[in-house]
């Protein structure tokens, strides 16, 4: 998990590095997030080891391990995260890969230190304020990846609990917005609102009248 992370950091003495990931890019509501955190060799070396072990994709944990991981992510101020944003409605403008790609430099942008390069999660993304080598599955081979995918995922999950206050009826709270039955099923009786991807199939299939493959 540190392969990638030690190979950058031989190769300068005070190399910046991030991992960068995102998370909700399948969802039929709410935004993509990508996440970016850095952090020293010394103290990715010592937590990978320590309050990190077992740090890997953040789909393969337990919602409890998630959180638990990204206090200690968010929280140490030797580590260093940002969080970037796409909003439903510049997902249905750009589309989703688009999206998330302005996502990840939005990260990036975001962190408060000049990054001198990224691994990213999947295939390469272009126009990133630094270089960047792009690793698919990369959050189970590298740390700082696998880390970026916990902010992320725990930013977003976090954010579509809220959600679920401000447009009720929906499961936003359980499904975070992915297209389960729960929430195909909402769709079809309640309609789309605000933060729904209008241009993602399922949700144009309910503004259409149509009874959805999903749902039925």
């Amino acid at each position: 998990m540190l392969t990638y992370e030690e190979n950058f950091w031989q190769t300068s003495p005070t190399p910046v590095l991030a991992g960068v990931d995102e998370a909700g890019r399948g969802c039929l509501a709410g935004p993509v997030v990508a996440a970016a955190v850095s952090m020293c060799a010394d103290i990715a070396r010592s937590l990978y080891t320590g309050q990190l072990a077992g740090l890997t994709d953040s789909k393969k944990l337990t919602p409890e391990r998630r959180e638990l991981f990204f206090k200690i992510l968010t929280q140490r101020e030797d580590v260093i995260t940002a969080a970037g944003w796409c909003s439903p409605q510049e997902v249905d403008t750009l589309n989703v890969l688009s999206a998330t790609h302005l996502a990840m430099r939005r990260a990036l942008v975001a962190l408060p230190v000049m990054v001198d390069h990224a691994l990213i999660d999947g295939l390469p993304v272009k126009n990133l304020p630094c270089n960047s080598t792009a690793i698919v599955k990369g959050d189970f081979k590298s740390f700082l990846i696998a880390a970026a995918s916990i902010v992320a995922k725990v930013t977003r999950d976090h954010h579509m609990i809220e959600m679920e206050q401000l447009y009720p009826g929906y499961g936003f709270a359980a499904h975070k917005g992915y297209g389960t039955h729960e929430h195909i099923s909402a769709l079809h009786k309640i309609g789309a609102c605000a933060i729904h991807r209008h241009s993602f199939r399922p949700v144009q299939d309910v503004e259409q009248g149509l009874p959805g493959f999903e749902w039925q």
